[in-house]
């Protein structure tokens, strides 16, 4: 119960932040940097062990502080000064959190908790997304021009938006196929991947949509499980019924916004998956109930990882190699809120990426400066789009902070694959969901700007600290 602040302080800032522009904007951000830098105080002074132990943990979050440092130090010869040093506040807040996380979700109770809190953040905020499409009647969205009719809200870029979606579903199916749950939280965890289904459907992002089958691989094959696979079968079902009325309803789709009885028809159908998913579920619960004593491990090939890996990367890899084939700036896909979308390929970022890597060769070291970027793009851009960041995480690093900028990633990734690999060898069942969650979070943010929205890269950091908690209490398990 003593941490019990600090904690809620930690889990909540994605989902408070959600409300606010995804914490894009400087005002939202100084306020969560005061809010959990006291939460960071209260673990320190409350939580028995607050430093982190293990080299997993150590590496990550020294990595991290290093990449704000050099971002901040970075404001002395980047362009914008003043937009680099507000990337240097989002970058220290992801490291309060971090560290906030590490200290806080040791015990393996704890870290359980974390993951279905984060699952029912994502879910609120997909329902608030939902309620300005399905009741348009009660609740007001004012979505951007640029959207299309895409839905962004409420984090106001429809991307980023369906990624959160995606993570949500995934942590949520995760939950309906653990068998150490309990069986209501199972069933309810089932109904809650139908309106994250739907929400993610109705961003009409191509690139979550690859992230969330990406992730959903990963959680077969980390969690290997029949009972999770009877989960995924069964949420599968209930998830394409809504997203299916959702695509038939123009209303809906947001291309003519306001009818009211196509929202209620809609929210209907969606009521009515969400029912079966979770009555499906307790179905499911019956018979493993009679089956208690077969053992519930699937027995995978060799290889399997492996292969899952390949086949993870060329979800997100071969639909941007393909769609970059096409001259810049020419029309190659429907823009909107429009069914044809999902089902065609092509888009700027090779654009966005060969004028980053023009800019990292010209300053291989050191880089252009934080949010630099968006300078050199109006100096090397080939097409008239209006662009102020690269689209991908490791790609923008290059641009702006050059090989000191990248080896210092380079070292937070490593340290958190040290630390998954770890809390999966010793305990899969806690570790399944924030992989997989955490796969669908690499991937996108490699082809979007995720890492500018906090209200979705701190759900990954938080996933991130609950990993390097565990891993260090198995160190200190083993006597390391």
């Amino acid at each position: 119960m003593r941490l019990l602040v600090p904690r809620a302080i930690c889990i909540a800032s994605p989902t408070a932040l959600a409300f606010f522009a995804g914490g894009y904007n400087d005002r939202s951000r100084h306020i969560a940097l005061i809010v959990t830098a006291v939460g960071l105080l209260l673990a320190a002074a409350l939580a028995p062990a607050p430093l982190p132990r293990g080299r997993p943990a150590r590496v990550t979050l020294g990595a991290l502080g290093a990449f704000c440092a050099w971002t901040a130090l970075s404001a002395t010869w980047a362009p914008v000064p003043y937009q680099a040093s507000g990337d240097a506040q989002r970058v220290l807040l992801y490291l309060v959190v971090l560290a906030i996380a590490i200290a806080v979700w040791r015990p393996r109770r704890a870290a359980r908790w974390a993951e279905a809190l984060l699952a029912a953040g994502a879910l609120g905020i997909a329902l608030v997304g939902l309620a300005g499409r399905l009741l348009p009647s009660l609740v007001t969205q004012h979505s951007s021009h640029r959207a299309g009719g895409r839905l962004d809200q409420p984090l106001t870029y429809w991307n980023a938006e369906g990624a959160l979606a995606a993570m949500g579903l995934i942590l949520c199916a995760r939950i309906a196929g653990d068998r150490e749950r309990r069986p209501l939280a199972r069933a309810a965890a089932a109904a809650a991947t139908v309106p994250l289904a739907m929400d993610l459907y109705l961003t009409f992002s191509r690139g979550a949509l690859a992230a969330l089958a990406a992730g959903l691989l990963v959680l077969f094959v980390a969690a290997r499980s029949w009972s999770q696979l009877r989960a995924l079968v069964i949420c599968t079902g209930p998830c394409l019924a809504a997203t299916v009325a959702a695509g038939l309803s123009d209303s809906v789709r947001g291309v003519r916004p306001g009818d009211v009885g196509q929202g209620l028809v809609v929210l209907g159908v969606l009521v009515a998956a969400a029912a079966v998913a979770a009555g499906l579920t307790v179905l499911a619960l019956r018979h493993e109930a009679r089956a208690a004593s077969r053992r519930d491990v699937i027995p995978l090939p060799r290889g399997t990882a492996a292969l899952a890996a390949v086949v993870v990367v060329g979800l997100v890899v071969i639909p941007i190699v393909v769609g970059g084939a096409n001259p810049p700036g020419t029309k190659q896909v429907s823009v909107g809120a429009t069914n044809q979308r999902l089902s065609e390929l092509g888009s700027n970022r090779p654009e966005y990426w060969r004028v980053a890597l023009a800019g990292f060769k010209e300053h291989p070291v050191r880089g252009v400066g934080s949010s630099g970027f968006a300078v050199i793009w109006l100096q090397k851009r080939h097409i008239s789009e209006g662009v102020h960041d690269a689209h991908s995480l490791e790609i923008e690093t290059l641009a702006e902070l050059g090989l000191v900028g990248i080896a210092m990633l380079a070292a937070l990734l490593g340290g958190a694959m040290l630390a998954i690999r770890r809390v999966h060898g010793v305990d899969p069942v806690l570790a399944a969901g924030p992989v997989a969650a955490l796969t669908a979070w690499a991937l996108h943010s490699a082809i979007d700007w995720d890492w500018e929205m906090p209200a979705l890269t701190l759900v990954a950091v938080i996933l991130l600290g609950v990993m390097l908690a565990q891993a260090d209490e198995a160190e200190v398990a083993d006597g390391g």
